[in-house]
């Protein structure tokens, strides 16, 4: 039997985007966790390049996967072979490789609940079960340490996401030494999701290669680098997993764009200009923060890092999908509706992406504004 898999639904609130687009509405989208800039233009000039002169064929980049390499021993201290990192076709394929390279169906794994709707559905897809332990205000949205020393038996593994979507916290860099000791205690193999590192606000990100050399990192050029359309990703495997996560990559994925890995070469030296990215996002969080008391959202997590404001709209609706829904059709704003990340509670939770220009942020806000005071609360 096939594993029953749900649908993500701010796909769907995107095709609705889309349709009242084509019909000549006016349509922000603040659905999708993609940035609304281009790739460098340095690495925009290499694809041109090697468009007009090379042929694209299979092709691993061994510059990229030394590049990379070079990038966690710049950033984290950490040494890693290049024959450690598995390129692949963006962060979803990389986390497919780390589950099925490190487990075998059955394997119990836990998430944070809200957390990204893709693990739950991955690992139901590998036919594993995943643990979704809930994870509040208290928690900063996140597993912890004593959360994960409480499950008995032990699971097998545990997704960790620094900063997480769809709140945007990052774990603490002592609690994550933290998390990385019970597992190494337990015997609990951690996945670290880390696709938003760069995109942080109050502080730097932390690998958890830095406290578990053992962990599986998935990682992606869709966010920081601003290349989601690129398609391009890698997953870091510990020495006993190379060969199990390359020998899958090679029979279900063969290799990502070659176009995207050379583009993704120049990405890395084009930090200045990636900057500018972060400072417009941060900008974009403080209008949204400060738009936040008009909108009558007074309980959002703290969104340290990624694009995402994760709001409490508990008061207005217990149905978060059709209350997206209509604030599309009213107003033009796509926003993302709860439930897809948090199956029990999320009904009463919305998601807020600040990825857009930063005009688009402005307008979204003076739309939002008034539709949201219109809105009756439950306890009326």
């Amino acid at each position: 039997m096939t594993a029953p898999i749900e649908p993500f639904r701010a796909m769907a609130i995107g095709q609705l985007a889309h349709k009242l687009a084509a019909q000549g509405r006016s349509v922000i989208h603040m659905e999708y966790g993609q940035p609304s800039t281009s790739a460098p233009a340095a690495a925009l000039a290499k694809a041109h390049q090697v468009l007009d002169t090379e042929a694209q064929g299979y092709w691993e980049s061994a510059p990229l996967k030394e590049r990379i390499a070079r990038h966690y021993a710049e950033t984290q201290g950490v040494t890693i072979r290049p024959d450690q990192v598995i390129l692949t076709c963006g962060a979803s394929p990389a986390l497919l490789l780390a589950l099925s390279s490190a487990f075998a169906p059955g394997a119990r794994i836990v998430c944070a609940r809200p957390g990204y709707v893709a693990y739950r559905n991955t690992l139901r897809a590998l036919h594993m079960e995943p643990l979704e332990i809930p994870c509040g205000a208290a928690e900063r949205y996140q597993i912890t340490a004593a959360a994960l020393e409480a499950i008995h038996p032990a699971p097998d593994g545990v997704i960790i996401a620094s900063p997480a979507n769809p709140t945007g916290t990052i774990i603490a860099p002592d609690e994550l030494a933290a998390i990385a000791a019970v597992c190494a205690r337990r015997g609990i193999r951690i996945i670290s999701d880390e696709i938003y590192h760069g995109l942080s606000y109050t502080g730097p990100c932390v690998s958890a290669l830095v406290h578990a050399p053992d962990a599986l990192i998935v990682n992606s050029f869709s966010k920081y680098f601003s290349m989601p359309g690129w398609r391009l990703g890698w997953l870091v495997a510990p020495d006993d997993l190379v060969d199990a996560a390359y020998a899958r990559m090679s029979n279900l994925m063969l290799t990502p764009p070659v176009l995207a890995q050379h583009a993704g070469l120049i990405a890395f030296d084009c930090d200045e200009e990636l900057q500018g990215h972060i400072a417009t996002y941060a900008a974009n969080r403080e209008a949204m923060l400060a738009a936040l008391p008009a909108l009558g959202l007074a309980r959002i997590a703290p969104p340290d890092g990624a694009f995402y404001i994760w709001a409490d709209i508990g008061h207005l609706t217990n149905d978060s999908m059709e209350f997206c829904t209509r604030l599309l059709q009213e107003t033009g704003v796509a926003c993302a509706p709860g439930v897809d990340f948090d199956p029990v509670d999320g009904h009463r939770f919305m998601r807020f992406s600040f990825a857009v220009s930063t005009p688009l942020v402005n307008e979204a806000i003076e739309r939002m504004i008034p539709w949201f005071a219109r809105q009756g609360t439950l306890s009326a």
